[in-house]
């Protein structure tokens, strides 16, 4: 066989071709997927942007007016108030002690008793003491009869000597020695009394009104007026006192106060609220207390009801002055923004406006507005969720006011309510079928009564129910 060039270059030729076309192909499928791809790309995100936009759409609600509470202000005096922190203590304290020693034979009061001055608290075995009162006095008796000897002496010597019959010497040593007997009878009279002064002391007393606190000495041990303890500790209760404190800023403001009349001095109870006792102020301290910058005042108070305990920590407040036809409002209405405190003002149209106020004074319930607010005003004070400056409003009444849940409401899944309404739609189209068919029973048994009626009047073939009726 012989060899023929040509053939092998056709063959290369056409194989050359073939692979052209398989990558021209390729190339055309790749690019036809890219463009694809890109195409479902760019409809997925217009389709996203047009649902979003359809359910803004929906969700978008109407310009309607909002509704709030409004209140007038109101036109009073104010008084202005200074709170402060303190505790309260005794205005007297006494530990009642034995002055003399012995040993304690009586206790004559209960623990937690109300004691008067002057009531014996206890009583100390008073025999020694007794027995040296009657020493002292024998003693002083035993010295006035000798004094009266002598005085008998110094009449004769002096009788004597005015005589000549005796000695002027004798005469003025009998003087002397009857001025040494008298100062001798006044040592005793004087050991009497610090006898019967400590006979005294055998009998413990109280030396205030007050409270007896607990017991520190039982009856029948021995005591001594140096013990540490004592018998018991009397407090005085009423009247008692409360020292608090303020801050040194308030010292002139206080002074300006306290130099036109007694300041009245409020305490609240154990809920911060309520008032439980009202006194004066009685003491400011001279110095400011360098550690906490704050000055140290004192008030007296009647506690009657015992609502005031010594070392109870209380809230007060110092009545400073009193602000005269004041503007107030509810503490709701002021609003804070960033530039400072405002108010809704509702004007022409209910619709409303901010104005900027300003506050002297606050508390929970009111606050004291010093300008931008009139009294003829009407301010908003709830329903500030929705509000903007120049919304019109829909004013409510106080009693719409939502009332707060007693605990929080149970949450109601999406899958729940779907479920819910699903029965609810079932429901109804049951109660619907339910309808059709009983007119339809209806309209069906008003056609049978009807031809049964009609079918022997006309001689006809009788009705299921007229063949009934017939034996």
């Amino acid at each position: 066989m012989l060899f023929k060039p040509e053939l092998n270059e056709t063959a290369k030729a056409a194989g050359e071709r073939v692979a052209r076309v398989a990558s021209r192909a390729r190339r055309r499928t790749v690019s036809i997927t890219i463009t694809l791809l890109i195409l479902g790309g760019l409809g997925y995100i217009a389709w996203t942007a047009m649902q979003q936009k359809q359910a803004a759409n929906r969700n978008a609600r109407p310009d309607l007016p909002v509704p709030v509470l409004a209140a007038m202000p109101r036109v009073q005096d104010v008084p202005v108030y200074l709170d402060g922190v303190g505790s309260v203590r005794a205005l007297n304290n006494v530990l009642v002690r034995s002055q003399v020693d012995g040993k304690l034979i009586a206790v004559n009061f209960t623990e937690g008793q109300d004691v008067k001055k002057g009531d014996v608290l206890g009583e100390i075995d008073p025999v020694l003491y007794k027995a040296q009162l009657d020493q002292a006095v024998a003693k002083k008796a035993q010295d006035e009869a000798l004094l009266a000897n002598q005085r008998l002496d110094l009449a004769r010597y002096q009788q004597l000597a005015a005589s000549n019959a005796g000695s002027k010497q004798q005469a003025d040593t009998q003087r002397a020695t009857v001025a040494q007997t008298e100062a001798l009878v006044n040592s005793d009279q004087a050991a009497i009394d610090n006898a019967q002064a400590m006979l005294g002391y055998t009998k413990i007393i109280a030396p205030l009104s007050g409270r007896a606190g607990l017991r520190q000495v039982d009856q029948g041990n021995i005591i001594h007026a140096s013990d540490v303890t004592g018998l018991v500790i009397i407090t005085q209760l009423q009247p008692i006192a409360v020292q608090f404190s303020l801050p040194q800023q308030q010292i002139v403001r206080v002074n300006a106060a306290s130099a036109k009349g007694a300041l009245t001095v409020d305490v609240f109870g154990n809920d911060g609220t309520t008032v439980v006792d009202s006194g004066k102020l009685t003491g400011i301290d001279n110095q400011v207390d360098p550690t906490t910058g704050t000055l140290k005042l004192k008030a007296e108070f009647p506690n009657a009801s015992f609502q005031l305990w010594p070392g109870q920590f209380v809230n007060v407040r110092l009545k400073v002055e009193t602000v005269a036809k004041a503007v107030v409002v509810p503490s709701s209405a002021v609003q804070r923004g960033p530039a400072g405190t405002f108010s809704y003002v509702i004007g022409d149209g209910d619709i409303v406006t901010a104005k900027p106020v300003v506050v002297t004074q606050q508390n929970e319930t009111d606050a004291v507005i010093a300008s931008g607010l009139s009294a003829s005003d009407r301010v908003v004070t709830t329903g500030f969720a929705n509000l903007s400056d120049g919304a019109k409003v829909i004013v409510g009444r106080d009693e719409q006011t939502p009332a707060a849940d007693l605990a929080p409401r149970k949450k109601r899944s999406s899958r729940e309510g779907q479920a819910k309404d699903g029965q609810a739609k079932d429901g109804q189209a049951k109660d619907g079928q339910g309808e059709r068919r009983g007119k339809k029973g209806e309209r069906g048994q008003v056609e049978g009564d009807q031809k049964g009626q009609t079918g022997p009047a006309q001689g006809g073939e009788p009705s299921g129910s007229g063949a009934k009726s017939q034996p």
